[in-house]
């Protein structure tokens, strides 16, 4: 019976693939050949007048205009699959088929695009408009259709000659008789999208009314709109070039023409549930009316409300209110309207704001996937609860639950069991900087004040089973538009191994070092983070990180001073003391559509005296795994050219070091849909600052370094679907750092040896 089916299973893969095949030649038989299939772009030849470069941009939104995708198109309209199934399926099924057989059709089938749907004429006058809107008024524009042995099927060829660009010779303002005239003149000048001597293009003209527009309605203007600017253009003067003039719009209101102050501004706070009774509050900036009862502090209000009464209206004013009111998070509507004052006639505009507060519960319940930097996947569970204004002033207090399994990718992943983990997490939020007043800080973002209350439990089963304790205080703020600041003024980890296995203990007795950065102790620390990510243009971004955390210093310096000798302890357990510094470098530019290039160095060293020999295991670096170098598992390689025994290859607990060096390259590209592709190469690792005669070969020396370098490669495959990112990278080995046995550079002893795969959440940076 079980050989039947086999047979019978086998027939049907035959059936359909035979099917399939068949179908590859048979995808007109329903089409005529007044209307035939559109098969793709056969060229496109795009030619620009003599001596002249047709700008980039201008050739995109050519290209862009005939790019009509065609029927089982693959990576772009000019690339198709050879398995047809969908349009097989409309020529070959009936229509009107029911049961399995319409369910099936409805699913596979796929209408036929034809040349009627592309319209190439179309196509054409499109390619026209879009040169002639750049400043390329005398070009050429053709298709031809190309068949081939089948007259159902199409190609379409577009041949296009620029000709010379337009240039723009003189350009009139508007006279400097008032103030506006003078705003909008100043403005023109200072954009630098007129110039004379420019190629002439209405995308630059309508860019420019709207940063008029902007600008103009941040000075008072508040009723004035793009539209209201015209430009008269002449080209008769001289040729092959324009004459512009600007000008007002015919139909321009009297209220666009002047310019506001701000009167009175009004404040209405309304109770999540509705109803309630008005309470009355003057402040300097507003006027508040709260809907009572409310667990609301209106004080916060002010803080949040730009306007200032006789000032020159902005609407910049009320972008930055209605940005400070939403980021408090407790308000589920904002709402902010003007009009001009109704009680005085002039030019003041009254302000009255809307605001709708939420409800301040919100519990969660999450099952996730979660990946981490040390190639550890697996299913998590978050039971939370969040009030989102525990004092009335915004400030957010959570508490949740968490649990995790996990396991480990990557090749030699057998060499971690599985693992679990449990905890509870508590913060408690402020969003403002119970600081003192000489921090720097801008309003352009909300800054915090945090405290934290962590506790966990981590089990790796046939080695340990360790308890961790975190208490913490730290700010958040943004200094300025691009830089953004992390202060943990204190923070207190403790950490304890509950239990361990034989074979663990065995590991620890033949190395000490690493025994030392396993033991109970306390972890007190200050850590500041700077973080600067600009977006340079469309095309570049630069986000540079820089972290310096020291541990112990205070409190060595008040037993110190109190007298105690040797080792000092912290409720009769050992505190750590080092220092630690990172820093990591990320630039990413577009090659081209969504082509993108990123790169990333990261430098990190960690240094521990005094009170301690050794830098907590916690804190030391490691490389490999599904967001380091992705061709080896983690913590895998190094420290150095350092190799694990043979006898101890199933453990990684001395896989770690004190300086860490990781440089990264990664060509990121579309594929087809949410798909994306990436190649990469990846390059790093870790060294010992002080000798280990129990693995040697793993200090830093400057002679070896670059032959400590692990280096690998690979080929990457993304699902991308904006609020998840599921990664599978597929890592190949070029240079392992320590002896394989297999002599040159290149020493990865097979390539089945030299493969990773990792499954990950998110991108690796």
């Amino acid at each position: 019976m079980a050989r039947q089916i086999k047979i019978s299973i086998y027939r049907t893969i035959i059936v359909v693939s035979l099917a399939i095949i068949v179908g590859a030649c048979s995808t007109t038989k329903r089409l005529s050949a007044d209307d035939p299939l559109y098969t793709g772009v056969k060229r496109i030849t795009i030619e620009a007048a003599e001596n002249e470069k047709l700008p980039s941009e201008v050739k995109s939104q050519v290209k862009e205009a005939v790019n009509v995708a065609p029927n089982n198109s693959l990576i772009s309209p000019t690339i198709r699959h050879p398995f047809p199934i969908g349009l097989w399926v409309f020529n070959n099924w009936d229509s009107e088929a029911t049961g399995v057989k319409g369910w099936l059709y409805e699913k596979l089938v796929e209408q036929p695009v034809l040349l009627s749907d592309v319209r190439p004429e179309l196509r054409v006058k499109m390619i026209d408009e879009i040169l002639e809107n750049n400043g390329y008024f005398s070009s050429d524009v053709k298709y031809e259709l190309i068949q081939g042995k089948n007259p159902k099927k199409v190609r379409v060829a577009y041949d296009v000659k620029t000709g010379p660009a337009y240039l723009i010779d003189s350009i009139e303002l508007l006279p400097d008789t008032n103030h506006l005239n003078h705003i909008i003149d100043s403005i023109t000048i200072k954009s630098k999208m007129l110039v004379k001597g420019s190629r002439y293009c209405t995308d630059s003209l309508v860019e420019l009314r709207t940063v008029i527009a902007n600008q103009v309605r941040n000075r008072g203007y508040y009723f004035f709109r793009p539209d209201y600017i015209k430009y008269l253009a002449d080209s008769t003067i001289t040729p092959r070039h324009i004459a512009l003039r600007l000008v007002y719009a015919d139909d321009i209101p009297a209220d666009a023409l002047k310019r506001y102050v701000t009167g009175r501004v009004l404040v209405n706070v309304h109770r999540n549930e509705g109803g309630g009774t008005p309470d009355t509050i003057m402040t300097r900036r507003a006027t508040i009316v709260q809907m009572q009862p409310s667990k609301f502090r209106h004080q916060i209000i002010p803080e949040c409300v730009t306007f200032r009464e006789g000032r020159t209206f902005s609407v910049r004013d009320m972008n930055r209110t209605q940005t400070y009111l939403s980021r408090l998070g407790i308000f589920k509507d904002i709402s902010i309207n003007v009009s001009p004052d109704s009680l005085n006639s002039g030019n003041r505009l009254d302000v009255v704001i809307d605001c709708t507060q939420d409800s301040p519960l919100e519990a969660s319940i999450e099952v996730n996937a979660t990946s981490k930097s040390n190639s550890y996947l697996g299913p998590g569970l978050s039971i939370g609860v969040t009030n989102k204004n525990l004092f009335g002033g915004g400030e957010q207090f959570n508490i949740s639950l968490i649990g995790a399994y996990e396991w480990q990718t990557g090749r030699n992943r057998n060499s971690i069991f599985n693992s679990y983990e449990f905890g509870i997490n508590t913060s408690l939020s402020f969003p403002r900087l119970l600081a003192p007043r000489f921090i720097p800080r801008s309003r352009r973002a909300l800054n915090w004040t945090r405290l934290s209350l962590d506790a966990e439990i981590l089990n790796r089963p046939h080695y340990f089973k360790m308890a961790q304790f975190d208490a913490a205080m730290s700010y958040d703020w943004q200094a300025t538009r691009y830089s953004t600041n992390t202060l943990t003024i204190g923070k207190v980890t403790y950490t304890k191994l509950i239990n361990t296995t034989v074979e663990f203990d065995s590991i620890m007795n033949e190395n000490l070092a690493v025994a030392q950065s396993f033991r109970d102790q306390f972890v007190p620390q200050i850590a500041y983070t700077y973080t600067y990510d600009r977006k340079i243009d469309r095309n570049n971004a630069i986000n540079w990180q820089f972290t310096v955390q020291e541990a112990g210093n205070l409190c060595w310096a008040i037993w110190e001073l109190a007298g105690s000798k040797g080792e000092k302890q912290l409720f009769n357990t050992p505190f750590s003391q080092f220092i630690k510094g990172t820093t990591q470098l990320v630039f990413n530019c577009r090659l081209g559509g969504n082509h993108w290039f990123y790169t990333r160095a990261v430098v990190g060293a960690a240094h521990a005296y005094g009170n301690s020999s050794q830098v907590p295991y916690s804190e030391q670096f490691y490389v490999g795994g599904a967001n380091s170098v992705r061709a080896f598992a983690v913590r895998s390689i190094g420290p150095g050219s350092y190799r694990v025994p043979g006898a101890s290859a199933n453990n990684y607990f001395d896989q770690t070091g004190t300086f860490k060096f990781e440089a990264n390259a990664e060509y990121r590209f579309p594929i087809y849909g949410m798909f994306k592709g990436a190649f990469f190469v990846d390059a790093g690792n870790v060294w010992l600052l002080e000798e280990d005669p129990q693995r040697p070969g793993g200090t830093l020396k400057g002679s070896r370094f670059l032959r400590d370098l692990a280096l690998g490669t690979g080929l990457g495959l993304r699902l991308d679907i904006e609020m998840l990112v599921v990664r599978a990278d597929l890592g190949i080995g070029l240079h392992a750092p320590y002896d394989t046995g297999k002599r040159g550079y290149f020493n990865m002893r097979s390539f089945k040896d030299s493969l990773a795969f990792h499954l990950a959440i998110g991108y690796p940076f």
